[in-house]
């Protein structure tokens, strides 16, 4: 089956300016992988005749499909509508059912309808013409030589009800498209070639049709695996195949699939073990505990926290003793053992983890540098400390350490 491609082109100079932020073509993305078209490239082009010109012949000449959005207003540095008819070499004329519809949609609303509003109804008279029922700009289409040209309007909601509505079904239709199915497997507490190279064997007996990518983000590795075929169902069993023989080589990396998050991830596994939990929070200031809430159903497993950022709460808040951080330090693995153990005590939790650490960019020594953060879990039979050594930045260096922590209560679930 014949691989079909699509640009995305994106008219606007207040795209360029960025005074906009263009939403439109992440959706229109994921839209056109649901229907197993490829997107190749995506453009941004100013308002100028001669840019939009020579980006549609760029477009056409590497992509079967072509979507367009923006500049389809009634004002004179609207260019799409007169360069696509110049671009096809057509004629333009007036569309007397847009034209009744533009009127209609100001006189609903008690607004002036003006010569220039009229403008809207002006269209190449070799397109088809789509309605657009929730705004005036028209949105239409143009075959040439087995490849399609759309162009729709650059606000979001009147170009999305317009996909939905009549574009996608139109593409289904005139597109013999294949089937292109992704699984997503999310890793942590691993580098990216370190998982490659545990990976390699695997990787490399792939079957053709199925292409692996690495995509790394912060304190995780995500594999998506991406078969193509014309059979949705064979892809999905190949797929979870090769996930069943990736397992014995990083199954303790893995915590998830596709939109899976760390936090839902140790939230399922508290409910399956029926477990309970705490957190004492120094250095990452209840970051942790915001990102265990944003999960719906949490207070099923999540008993509280606190955040005794300074050292006389630690003592009076949670009970750490005064000889513990005059010996060791705040940020040392006695206090946040302590921290850990006191904290699942205090708010009669299964388990208790804890977080200190110097995140930067001041308070560091030659001892104890910028970045050095102990953690810690307890759950009453056993308790686990682990020192890290984290960044320069103290942004990165709290969602870390979130990571590490949710992590450390992952794998202390685990074994």
């Amino acid at each position: 089956m014949k691989k079909i491609t699509a640009e995305i082109l994106t008219i606007g100079d207040e795209i360029l300016y960025g005074q906009i932020l263009d939403t439109n073509a992440q959706w229109m993305s994921y839209e056109l992988d649901q229907l197993g078209i490829k997107v190749v490239r995506k453009t941004t082009v100013g308002d100028n005749e001669e840019d939009i010109l020579t980006a549609f012949a760029e477009a056409e000449d590497r992509a079967d499909l072509v979507l367009i959005t923006g500049g389809l207003g009634p004002t004179n540095d609207d260019l799409t509508m007169p360069t696509l008819a110049k671009y096809f070499g057509s004629d333009i004329i007036l569309d007397e059912h847009v034209l009744a519809h533009v009127k209609d949609f100001f006189e609903k609303r008690g607004r002036e309808f003006t010569e220039l509003n009229r403008r809207q109804a002006l269209v190449p008279e070799l397109a088809e013409v789509i309605h657009n029922s929730l705004g005036t700009a028209p949105c239409t289409w143009y075959e040439r030589d087995g490849k399609v040209f759309v162009s729709m309007p650059g606000v979001p909601h009147e170009m999305k009800n317009l996909m939905k509505e009549s574009v996608i079904p139109k593409i289904r239709n005139f597109f013999n498209t294949p089937v292109i199915y992704h699984r997503v497997i999310k890793t942590v507490g691993i580098g990216e070639s370190f998982l490659a190279d545990k990976i390699k064997d695997w990787e490399d007996s792939l079957p053709s049709h199925v292409a692996l990518a690495y995509l790394p983000s912060i304190g995780h590795v995500k594999l998506r695996l991406t078969a193509v075929s014309d059979n949705r169902e064979i892809l999905k069993q190949d797929v979870q195949l090769l996930i069943d023989q990736l397992m014995p080589l990083a199954e303790k990396y893995i915590y998830g699939y596709d939109n899976t998050s760390l936090e839902e991830a140790v939230g399922q596994m508290l409910i399956e073990e029926k477990k309970t939990i705490a957190f004492a929070e120094s250095c990452s200031g209840g970051f942790i505990q915001h990102k265990m809430t944003t999960i719906p159903g949490s207070s099923a497993y999540f008993q509280g926290g606190l955040v005794p950022y300074h050292n006389q709460f630690k003592i009076d808040l949670l009970g750490v003793k005064t000889e513990t951080l005059e010996k060791h330090g705040a940020v040392s693995e006695e206090c946040v053992i302590e921290m850990a153990e006191r904290v699942r005590e205090k708010f009669n939790a299964d388990i208790g983890a804890a977080s200190s650490g110097i995140a930067g960019p001041d308070g560091g020594s030659d001892e104890k540098p910028v970045g050095t953060v102990w953690i810690a879990y307890a759950d009453g039979k056993k308790t686990i400390a682990k020192k890290l050594q984290l960044t320069q930045n103290r942004i990165l260096n709290i969602e870390l350490t979130e990571i590490s922590v949710l992590n450390l209560v992952r794998k202390s679930l685990k074994a």
